[in-house]
């Protein structure tokens, strides 16, 4: 269902080393370190990235990224620039977008990364999509930051659809308990519950959920030592995930 508010104003602000982006309220919707504008300075957006321990470090540089939403382009930065990989952004308000590029160092459009501008819940219906993404990143909130604004079954089976055979989606959910274990339920119905696995929430009750295009169960030897060497490549904190991820249907 398209999103018919009416776009919020975007804002931003500075604490020290990081800027923030706001929409029109006081909720942190995404930020930039000021001396490390490629790096991911959010904890759960770092979990985002928990989709590098299903797939070979090596292979990472040859996959293709989307996401749903651009916040502070924290994301769409550090998967073009850091894991240079072919990257896709999805973003409705505009203005959002030109904030990026002005205040949070977001590349212009090239070879390997393009934004489109629109309702990610109709974008990502159409067939260019079909098949073509290894991580697909969901992270949709509206300016009261309250729940999800695409967040149905249809909406996940239609993420699935997007994903390459090895592919993951990693969204971020917030909010009420009922509004999460609804999500949850969603992403389950869409995924299968053998293929859905969550973090704990951070401290600010962000928690990251994982969905795989087709379940499979590494060991927990196999995802350690994938955490070793995405924590060694690319500076993420993937070791200290062990301690906070698994499977929902464990």
């Amino acid at each position: 269902m398209k999103n018919t508010n009416p776009l919020p104003e975007v804002n931003i602000s500075e604490d020290g080393e990081v800027r923030f982006l706001h929409l029109g309220t006081e909720w942190i919707q995404g930020s930039m370190l000021l001396d490390a504008p490629f790096d991911i300075e959010l904890e759960y957006v770092q979990r985002m990235m928990a989709w590098l321990l299903f797939v070979e470090p090596d292979s990472v540089s040859r996959r293709s990224a989307l996401q749903l939403g651009l916040g502070s382009a924290a994301l769409t930065k550090f998967s073009h620039k850091r894991l240079r990989m072919d990257t896709t952004a999805i973003e409705i308000n505009p203005q959002v977008l030109a904030v990026c590029r002005q205040w949070f160092k977001l590349p212009p459009d090239g070879a390997r990364l393009r934004v489109l501008m629109g309702d990610a819940g109709e974008l990502i219906r159409r067939p260019e999509h079909l098949g073509r993404y290894d991580a697909l990143q969901v992270d949709l909130y509206d300016h009261e930051a309250a729940a999800p604004v695409l967040d149905s079954p249809d909406f996940y089976a239609d993420c699935r659809h997007a994903l390459t055979d090895e592919g993951c989606l990693t969204v971020n959910l917030f909010g009420r308990h009922s509004s999460y274990e609804r999500s949850l339920e969603s992403l389950c119905a869409a995924f299968g519950q053998d293929a859905v696995w969550a973090f704990k929430p951070t401290r600010e009750g962000n928690t990251v959920v994982l969905a795989q295009r087709h379940a499979s169960r590494p060991s927990r030897l196999e995802l350690l030592a994938r955490a070793e060497a995405v924590q060694q490549r690319w500076g993420l904190p993937a070791v200290k995930w062990m301690r906070l991820f698994k499977p929902v249907a464990a």
